[in-house]
């Protein structure tokens, strides 16, 4: 099983599987012009230059999980500092999610009918572009290569990405909101 993404506009490359109850394997490729600093949940985090890849590997049945950019980000020796976007509680391992504004590659691993899931979501804004595609599966992939944050709206704007409405207005207007019936 392998699935493959990368951020078009040079950023990250991704592997990914789909098969059922085989782990998964997630090639990261920084295809930006400037450094990125990867992130996954489960997985961790790594700086990548231009061209450099991380390769991590997940169990099947994950779910929840998010693979995204982190920009400007420095780090001390303990792997501890900050990122401008992306930024999970100020850790080179990420251990939980990050920070708006993010563009996010999102899966979850043999759920129902043993399907494997994937997109890319903007639920936290945007950052970097992104290219998400298996390399096995007969799966199609995805991409955002629009330069979202140079059409970003003066009110999103954010250092290094634009926001999504709701993370900056808060209101039932910008907010999907699930409610019981």
């Amino acid at each position: 099983m392998s699935i493959f993404a990368y951020f078009p506009i040079s950023f990250l490359l991704i592997s990914f599987c789909f098969t059922t109850a085989n782990a998964a394997t997630f090639e990261i490729r920084n295809q930006c012009s400037y450094t990125v600093w990867a992130a996954a949940v489960p997985g961790g985090g790594r700086q990548l230059n231009r061209g450099q890849t991380w390769t991590i590997n997940v169990n099947p049945g994950t779910k929840q999980a998010r693979i995204w950019g982190r920009t400007k980000c420095t780090f001390d020796s303990a792997g501890r500092g900050r990122c401008e976007t992306g930024d999970c509680n100020g850790l080179l391992q990420c251990q939980a999610f990050g920070q708006p504004p993010n563009t996010l590659a999102e899966y979850a691993l043999n759920q129902f009918n043993n399907l494997d899931f994937f997109d890319i979501s903007l639920v936290d804004g945007f950052n970097v572009p992104m290219d998400f595609s298996p390399t096995s599966g007969g799966c199609r992939g995805i991409r955002c290569a629009a330069d979202i944050n140079g059409q970003c709206p003066n009110e999103l704007k954010a250092p290094g990405g634009c926001n999504n409405p709701c993370t900056v207005f808060k209101t039932d207007q910008y907010c999907l909101q699930f409610r019981k019936l």
